[in-house]
């Protein structure tokens, strides 16, 4: 039978999802608890590869098992086996047309920055420090340009291979808490790599006057990577939800 996983982990102390040589990751940690509960190595397929240092709340993977175990006790079975920084919120059977990466049509990200005097430790872990002053409504006025479908290889990290750039953003947004924390918010149908933390980066480059409206719609025609913002640490960022057709009916009856 087919796993469907919704997972949330502090990416922290983690080198991001996919396991590799050097390095404990998120992959191998799950793996490893489904070993030590089922008896069976697995591969465990997650609906994107989260870096190092990034978080989540609502990452979905999924793995195949021949266990007795019923599907809805995954969940606290793995738990038990597990790091105190990543935990199974919800297990459940789907079918075997379902697969958390190719299946998947909505992916929402957040990504959190703070403008402060001195780094705030707590604040921080989950937050990317900013020295100086930011003009919110800049932000706010650039945030909206995000919006659409559009060829977003300015927002791609230098190296990736992918050909085609073009994605659907269905929604961005920019808000500021009573604490001084800014969350920026953008739900997609993909996103490429670095593309989040790169648009954070256009928003605070904007927000301290160093970009225009200008500069991100020039980035936009001409693929022109210098004309953005830097790539934000990875600390700020956390994959919120992961959202499928009929999302929670391709869950299957137990009988």
């Amino acid at each position: 039978m087919r796993i469907k996983l919704t997972l949330e982990y502090d990416g922290t102390n983690y080198c991001g999802w996919q396991i590799q040589p050097n390095g404990v990751t998120v992959q191998q940690q799950i793996e490893n608890a489904v070993l030590a509960v089922t008896g069976e190595k697995v591969s465990v397929t997650a609906s994107g590869r989260t870096d190092s240092g990034v978080h989540a709340l609502g990452q979905v993977a999924h793995f195949d098992t021949n266990s007795s175990i019923p599907p809805e006790r995954f969940a606290p079975a793995l738990n038990s086996a597990l790091p105190s920084d990543v935990r199974v919120l919800k297990s459940a059977l789907v079918s075997e047309e379902f697969h958390s990466r190719f299946s998947a049509k909505k992916k929402t990200y957040a990504y959190k920055f703070y403008v402060s005097d001195v780094i705030r430790p707590l604040t921080d872990r989950y937050a990317a420090f900013v020295a100086f002053p930011l003009d919110f409504a800049a932000m706010k006025r650039v945030c909206e340009l995000f919006i659409g479908t559009k060829d977003f290889r300015a927002f791609m990290a230098t190296g990736s291979e992918v050909s085609d750039t073009v994605r659907t953003v269905y929604d961005a947004k920019i808000t500021l808490s009573d604490d001084g924390v800014f969350t920026f918010t953008v739900t997609g149908n993909g996103f490429l790599y670095n593309m989040v933390r790169i648009m954070a980066g256009t928003l605070v480059a904007a927000g301290e006057g160093k970009i225009s409206r200008q500069n991100v719609l020039d980035a936009f025609s001409s693929g022109n990577r210098n004309l953005l913002g830097k790539t934000m640490p990875a600390r700020g960022l956390t994959l919120v939800s992961v959202e499928y057709p009929c999302d929670g009916e391709e869950n299957l009856p137990l009988s």
